[in-house]
């Protein structure tokens, strides 16, 4: 038993020898995150909410978004609506930076909103490597699992139960 270890002192020369990492593993450097575009200059991603799908294509403009066709303002006639999709661009200070451009299927317009937010956030972090933290911080790259619950047989909804009658 040569390797055994006696007193604090014989502890404290393992320990600043293996320091440099667990011994028999490589060490891994952090390369950093390089960006992702398409042949034109452009970022994809794909954002969910509910069930809305949008597919949303990013690329340096003049802040023109345009959603199935319509420009913002027409496809998201409620000013709350068009506040959410420039969430993304006021937490990384980009505002009108960027040319957008959606196709939005299914739900209705508050989750096709959000769910063309969560594909800007995704594609701005794809574009940008370095917005990643503000855009993470603020919680907007994270898909929003909350959906609808089903209907059960024999209830009224997903929970009410028809009126209780004694006789």
């Amino acid at each position: 038993m040569a390797d055994e270890i006696n007193t604090l002192e014989d502890l404290k020369d393992v320990v600043t020898s293996d320091i440099g990492g667990v011994q028999g593993t490589p060490e891994v450097e952090m390369t950093p995150r390089e960006p992702v575009k398409d042949e034109f200059g452009r970022s994809y991603a794909t954002g969910k909410r509910k069930d809305a799908v949008a597919r949303v294509w990013i690329k340096p403009g003049s802040g023109k978004v345009v959603v199935n066709g319509k420009p913002q303002n027409e496809y998201f006639a409620r000013p709350v609506l068009q506040m959410v999709l420039a969430q993304p661009f006021g937490v990384t200070g980009t505002d009108g930076q960027f040319d957008v451009y959606a196709t939005v299927k299914g739900g209705g317009l508050s989750g096709q909103a959000g769910a063309v937010k969560h594909g800007i956030s995704k594609a701005l972090q794809l574009f940008d490597p370095s917005l990643r933290g503000a855009l993470k911080a603020a919680g907007f790259l994270t898909r929003d699992s909350r959906v609808v619950e089903r209907k059960k047989y024999g209830k009224a909804k997903a929970r009410k139960s028809f009126q209780f009658s004694k006789r």
